[in-house]
């Protein structure tokens, strides 16, 4: 039997990170096992579903993983805990582009889950039964089961929206403004769990006092059902070590993609480039995120200057985001340009300006790249600009979506291949560069 239920809302910014995060709080300090889920590409929000659950939280995202990756990961995940939460991205029926795919309510819809809208109330009273109608009466098989009041004003304020719904849709969340559970936001998300001393504690008791728990449990209770096993997986043995690196600057990384790895025969050995560390391996995995914030480190670690002639000996290394712009040339920011690994022939900057983001679709070239030789679906999102030389060796063209430069990715050289694309294992064939490892 699963037991779970999908926390929207009517658009951004309107406190269902907050709601989420809080329910898991509560639920985990009443002792239940929540396994946490995040609609869409964030890295971010799912780390802080980790730290507050004690289990990974999994992206489901129908445009990478298709509807059946999305049923599969939900199903093995939630295996054996108490619930499951899922939280939503932009509005319930914000998909891609004006289609619902990738959306929260095509999410819902496929694993067939009650949804609790949060409404942000600020401002309003009798317009929030218009706006709650809107949204139930708008595709009729997301079956939304309840309703979160955010930004309550008063108790006054509570009871003239409580007179102007129906009753039809319960509320079972009604909470007052409250500063002092923000957390503290940058230009590309959240700040990290381990970067702020964000009280979920605080939380919990926030969202205990002014939600209704108990009738939350029983509505997903109402909807739960008995789903079919899932086959299990089929598991390499392992002999292969592959060093991930993580610290500051290498931060963003799909839980299923380091899954993937392990599945496909990968012992993985995390490392921080930035301290100067640099494990032997038969290959390496440079995630996303914040290079700026360690250049000066990076620039002088001896890990940096080693990996040149561990690219050239034919070692393999895969890099995104921030990864290609280590393994550029240069990185240059406000404190001026830093020789970075020097293996791609290209020098990369951060800017202020967003320079890419959103969904992405990606054939393979001839010559094929060095690893995954098939159409890619993948995110992007980046403020760095990478600069490649003319002769630089790129492995997919953009059908969708900016890439490095004239609709291309995958810059490469070598056995090494980095770009702007975030990939899921969904459709990247995490598997071929396991396989070039070994």
């Amino acid at each position: 039997m699963t037991k779970g239920f999908l926390i929207a809302g009517t658009n951004s910014g309107v406190g269902k990170t907050t709601s989420s995060m809080g329910l898991m709080a509560a639920l985990k300090k009443r002792g239940k096992s929540v396994q946490a889920f995040k609609v869409g590409p964030d890295y971010i929000d799912p780390s802080y579903h980790t730290a507050i659950c004690g289990r990974e939280s999994l992206n489901l995202d129908t445009y990478m993983m298709g509807t059946d990756g999305v049923l599969d990961t939900y199903l093995r995940a939630s295996s054996g805990t108490d619930l499951s939460i899922v939280e939503g991205v932009m509005g319930l029926f914000d998909g891609m582009d004006s289609t619902e795919i990738s959306g929260a309510a095509h999410v819902a819809k496929t694993l067939d889950v009650p949804v609790f809208l949060v409404v942000n109330v600020h401002g309003m009273s009798r317009s929030t039964a218009a706006m709650l109608k809107g949204y139930a009466e708008f595709d009729k098989d997301v079956k939304i089961a309840g309703v979160i009041l955010n930004k309550v004003g008063s108790p006054r304020h509570l009871e003239l929206i409580k007179g102007s719904l129906d009753g039809k849709i319960p509320i079972v969340g009604a909470l007052p403004r409250n500063v002092n559970i923000a957390v503290p936001e940058r230009y590309m998300g959240l700040h990290m769990p381990d970067e702020s001393d964000f009280d979920f504690s605080e939380l919990a008791d926030f969202v205990e006092q002014n939600m209704d728990i108990d009738l939350i449990l029983k509505i997903a209770a109402d909807y739960e059902k008995k789903r079919p096993e899932p086959a299990p997986h089929l598991l390499h043995d392992v002999d292969v070590k592959i060093g991930v690196a993580q610290d500051k600057a290498f931060c963003f990384y799909y839980p299923a993609m380091l899954n993937a790895l392990k599945k496909a025969g990968a012992e993985l050995v995390f490392f921080s480039p930035a301290k100067g560390e640099l494990p032997e391996a038969d290959g390496y995995y440079f995630g996303s995120g914040y290079p700026e914030f360690c250049i000066q480190e990076l620039a002088d670690s001896p890990a940096t200057k080693k990996l040149k002639k561990l690219a050239a000996d034919g070692i393999p290394m895969f890099g995104e985001g921030a990864g290609l712009s280590y393994l550029c040339k240069s990185y240059t920011t406000d404190d001026g340009t830093f020789k970075m690994a020097d293996i791609l022939p290209a020098e990369s900057e951060i800017t202020k300006k967003l320079q890419g983001l959103g969904y992405v679709e990606a054939k393979p070239l001839s010559p094929s790249p060095p690893f995954g030789n098939k159409t890619i679906r993948a995110h992007e999102f980046h403020y760095s600009l990478t600069t490649p030389e003319k002769d630089a060796k790129f492995g997919y063209e953009m059908s969708r979506g900016k890439g490095i430069s004239d609709k291309k990715d995958g810059l490469y050289e070598y056995n090494v291949m980095a770009g702007y694309m975030q990939m899921h294992p969904g459709s990247f064939p995490i598997g071929d560069f396991v396989e070039k490892c070994r």
